[in-house]
Formats: structure tokens, C-alpha cells, sequence
């Protein structure tokens, strides 16, 4: 099997050995725009704060370069390979005509036509409407997202589009998740998945928002679903048959065959998000495994057999995960996108210098000066809200705050106290999950950010709980792998899937006793941190004096 993630500034290709998981030979390949956050490419016209797009062209690039260099580096004949798998970040989104040509291609000047990726956060004002009219009108979807819907997702960005470029609403037949676009080219149908549908454009219990509803929000919007697209089935009116995860997508055609060099009609999967498929290679679908997919965000997913409304959760969806259990996730905004901030914005020169003598990265160098340090040395809390709230507030025009520096201050102790707000905003969600009816049986970490041994104990610390690892550097390909295995037949469902080819350790890292209790008063601080700052008032007024100042 072959999976494909689709991350924020590179996807990745790894083959993969149906009996037993064993990843035989990846490839990764460097998005050429990365992301396009101050200006278009070409045109050069600038973008707004908050704003964060991407190239669709770039993931074809995936396509054609890192799927024939990881089957070199397995040393795989492509005729060996039997099925296809992708997963991408999420809420992706890109406005495309009815047979899928991004409309960026026709419109390369116009911001709006570019795919918006997951941090695109210049819809805030929108999910504030959204969220607030939901409110008063008593919407009976809006506790399945713990009261509000988050301005990354498909109908704030989507209300966005309407009410700031018209024209490139109405030319847009199709609104799509870049993981439904991507198996699109891959196979030449459009399918829509269960878990982006339910995630990220609110469907619930068959249905999307009404079109009164979104009416009420700008007449113009009314018919915003049917943007959506019809799904394998076609629809019934505002209810639509999405596809299930580990379903078959379709198969590989010839133009993509030429791309990655794979056989012309090999299975693919139904398209998913990267978080999600990340539970089955972790081999923890079961209900109260937690997985923490922790990179430049972090995203919470986790299987329950219980409905619940969790505050401030992104969502609880039947079949979101894995078919016939409840999916919740939740999620932090920014954790390694902090930790590369400070690093690159906040460190003086003689660091790097210090870490070039050592022969470690600047990461590594801080990382082990802050690890020298005892629980509360440094006299800091922080709030990780530089990228905004995702969960439990769900407020992305928050930001992140640091309390307590002196001129004594150093950059370790920065650096530490901000791994450990990460931490704590980590705790902050288990324990509403848990408040809410919800237990966390075990809590299972994926994602770059397990490079970080003295990060993973910090976590392990502070939760009070042992941590456990997945056994995959390539957690989200991997789990991609196994979801193609599931549509090519070979495992009849996910969770035998994942149980053959997943992989975890179990309480890789566990507390300890002492750290924990002086964590336990840090905490205590955090959380009056947190809740005084969580009305947003003085922070929305900071932001809004600096975007006046840039405009």
C-alpha cells in the first residue's frame, strides 16, 4: 500500500507492507510555496492579517515526486502495489468549477480563488455571526461543537468568500475539502468523506444547516450547500450521502497512474484528515484512546460509544473516526508553530553560536538548558495562544501571553515556559472531556514533536497520566496505508486493520510524583490566567489597534 500525507509545508509518501505495517520506503517532498500568507505568488497582491492560502498545484507535485521516490526507496515494483491512500490537513478548502479545476488557475490575482488552509483564521468575524445566530436561534446542531464552530472551518470561510469576493462565490460550482479534491484527480470522481463533512462543514444526523438558517446569515448564502457537492449517491435535497472512511474512493486512472507511476485502477481510499487517520496507525480506535497528533498544531481525536456535549470541543460526529463509534476531536492552534516563533524571532545570535559549537540545532541548545531547570525556576506562565484558541474557547483572535519575566529573564526560560503552556492547554482539554462525561482511558501521542523527549515528559508531568507513543514516524501516511487496505479488501474494517498494522507503545513516558505536584500549583496559575483572559476583551482590542495600524 501506498499512503500520501498532505501536510502544511510538505507531503509525504511511504509504501507499506499489508501483512504487518512494516513501513518499507518513504519519500518526502517540500511544497514549492509553502504557505502563502503575505503576498500571491506571480501577482504579487498582498494578503490581509490572519490570512494563510496554498498551492494546489504543489500537491500534484506530491504526487509526482515523492510517491516514485518512496517506491525506490522500498525497492518496490509499482505492480506490487494494490491500493492508495491520502490524508490532508483540515479545513483545507479551495472554490473549484463542477469538474474540479481550482478556480486560482483562471484567477490567479484574486485571494479568494486560492485554497484556504487550516490556519487561515481572517474568518473569525464570519464564525462569530455563525456562532451567534446558531445561539439565538436555538440550532440543535451547535452543542455537537461545544457551542461554537470554529472560523478555520468550511462555512466561515465559506461566508467569507460570499460577502468579500462575490464573484468568485458564484463561479464557485464546487466548495471542497482538499482531501476530496485530492482523491478526485487520483480517481476522476468527487466523493465527499463522512469525517470533513461532519468535522468541518456541520453536517449532523444526515443534514447540513438549513438554508433559512443560512438565509438569515446573507441571503445570498442560502444555497451554500449545494457548493458541497453531491457525493457518491447524489443528494436529497440538503441531505447528502457522504462516503465512509475506509471506503473505495474509486480507482487510480491513467492520468494519475502517469503521475505517480502506480498501476492504472489500483483501489482508493475515500480521502480523510491527517489527525484522524492517525488514530488507526497508532492502533488506538477503541473507545477512551486519546491521540494527541502534536506537530506545528495539535489535534485531539478520540472513538467513544457515548454521545456527549463537550464546551469547546471541534465536534463529535457518528462514524468520524472509525464507522459504527462516536468521533470526538478537539485541538491546540499553535504548539511547534510556537516553539518556531521564539526561535526564530525571540533568540539572540550568541545562541545559535553556543549551538553550533555544541553541534545541536537552536531547538536541542534550549531544550537542554531549560531541561536543566527545576519545576517553576524560571517564575513564568504563559498562555499558548499565539495562533489564536482552537479548544476549549474556540476564539482564534486570541493570543498568546507571558507573565512573570524580570531582566533576569532568559531565553531557556522562555522556551520552557512555553512548552509547558502547550502542556498546559493539553490538560485544560482532557480534563473538560472527562467534566463532561467523556473518561480518557489512555492518552497516545503522535506527530514530529516525540523528537522531544524533555517535551514528552513535560506532558507526561503535567497530565499526571503515562504517556503513550505511536510506533510510526510517519503516523498519518501510515494511517492512510491502512485505510487503503481496508477499501482494497484486504482487512474487512479499520479496527482488524489497524490492529495488524498500527503500532504503539503503551506508557512510554510516566510521571513523575514530585514534578507533577509542583506542576499542579503552575497549573493553578495557568488556569487563572486562562479564564481571566478569556472573555477576549483586552486581547481583541490589541488586535484590532495593530490591524487598523497595518491597513
Amino acid at each position: 500500500m501506498v499512503g500520501v500525507d498532505y501536510g502544511t509545508l510538505s507531503g509525504r509518501a511511504v509504501v507499506v507492507r499489508v501483512s504487518d505495517g512494516a513501513e518499507l520506503g518513504s519519500a518526502v517532498h517540500e511544497y514549492a510555496h509553502r504557505v502563502i500568507e503575505d503576498a500571491l505568488p506571480g501577482s504579487g497582491v498582498r494578503l490581509g492579517p490572519d490570512w494563510a492560502l496554498q498551492s494546489p498545484a504543489d500537491w500534484i507535485d506530491v504526487l509526482r515526486n515523492a510517491v516514485p521516490k518512496a517506491l525506490a526507496d522500498a525497492q518496490v515494483a509499482a505492480e506490487q502495489v494494490v491500493g492508495i491512500g491520502t490524508d490532508f490537513t483540515a479545513c483545507t478548502i479551495l472554490p473549484a468549477t463542477a469538474d474540479g479545476h481550482p478556480l486560482c488557475e483562471e484567477f490567479p490575482e484574486r485571494p479568494h480563488a486560492w485554497p484556504k488552509l487550516w490556519k487561515h483564521h481572517a474568518a473569525q468575524p464570519h464564525a462569530d455571526r455563525i456562532n451567534a445566530l446558531a445561539a439565538e436561534r436555538g440550532e440543535a446542531w451547535l452543542p455537537r461543537y461545544g457551542g461554537k464552530i470554529s472560523s478555520e472551518w468550511a462555512f466561515a470561510k465559506g461566508l467569507q468568500l460570499l460577502e468579500e469576493d462575490p464573484e468568485i462565490y458564484e463561479r464557485a460550482d464546487r466548495w471542497i475539502e482538499a482531501a476530496d479534491w485530492i482523491i478526485w484527480q487520483l480517481t476522476g470522481v468527487e466523493t465527499r468523506n463522512v469525517c470533513t463533512a461532519g468535522y468541518k462543514a456541520v453536517y449532523q444526523d444526515g443534514g447540513y444547516p438549513s438554508e433559512d438558517f443560512l438565509a438569515a446569515l446573507n441571503p445570498a448564502f442560502s444555497g451554500f450547500t449545494r457548493k458541497l457537492g453531491q457525493g457518491p449517491s447524489g443528494t436529497d435535497g440538503n441531505k447528502a450521502r457522504l462516503a465512509p472512511l475506509g471506503g473505495l474512493a474509486g480507482h487510480l486512472t491513467a492520468r494519475a497512474a502517469e503521475w505517480t507511476g502506480l498501476p492504472e485502477g489500483i483501489a482508493v481510499a475515500v480521502g480523510n484528515v491527517d489527525a484522524h487517520v492517525t488514530a488507526a496507525a497508532a492502533d488506538a480506535v477503541r473507545p477512551g484512546q486519546m491521540v494527541a497528533i502534536m506537530g506545528t498544531s495539535t489535534c485531539h481525536v478520540m472513538c467513544s460509544d457515548q454521545l456527549a456535549e463537550v464546551p469547546g470541543m471541534c465536534g463529535v460526529v457518528r462514524d468520524g473516526i472509525v464507522p459504527g463509534l462516536w468521533g470526538y476531536e478537539a485541538g491546540q492552534s499553535a504548539v511547534g508553530d510556537i516553539f518556531g516563533w521564539f526561535v526564530d524571532n525571540c533568540v539572540p545570535a550568541s545562541y545559535a553560536e553556543r549551538a553550533a559549537e555544541a553541534g545541536v540545532g537552536l531547538h536541542e541548545y534550549l531544550t537542554s538548558l531549560a531541561a536543566a531547570q527545576k519545576v517553576g525556576q524560571h517564575g513564568l506562565v504563559a498562555l499558548d495562544w499565539h495562533g489564536g484558541n482552537r479548544s476549549v474557547l474556540v476564539d482564534h483572535t486570541l493570543s498568546g501571553v507571558i507573565v512573570g519575566q524580570t531582566l533576569a529573564t532568559r531565553p531557556e526560560d522562555v522556551y520552557r515556559a512555553l512548552i509547558e503552556a502547550t502542556a498546559f492547554g493539553a490538560r485544560t482539554i482532557v480534563e473538560t472531556f472527562e467534566a463532561a462525561g467523556v473518561p480518557v482511558e489512555e492518552f497516545v501521542v503522535a506527530g514530529g514533536l516525540l523528537k522531544n523527549r524533555f517535551l514528552m515528559q513535560t506532558y507526561a508531568d503535567v497530565l499526571r497520566r503515562p504517556l503513550s507513543v505511536i510506533g510510526s514516524d510517519q503516523g498519518p501516511a501510515l494511517g492512510s496505508a491502512i485505510h487503503a487496505a481496508v477499501a482494497a479488501g484486504a482487512y474487512p474494517d479499520i479496527t482488524a486493520a489497524a490492529a495488524a498494522m498500527g503500532k504503539r507503545e503503551a506508557a512510554a513516558y510516566v510521571p513523575d510524583a514530585e514534578r507533577a505536584d509542583a506542576y499542579d500549583r503552575l497549573y493553578a496559575e495557568y488556569r487563572r490566567l486562562h479564564d481571566h483572559f478569556a472573555d477576549g476583551e483586552m486581547l481583541h482590542r490589541l488586535r484590532a489597534i495593530r490591524n487598523e495600524a497595518s491597513a
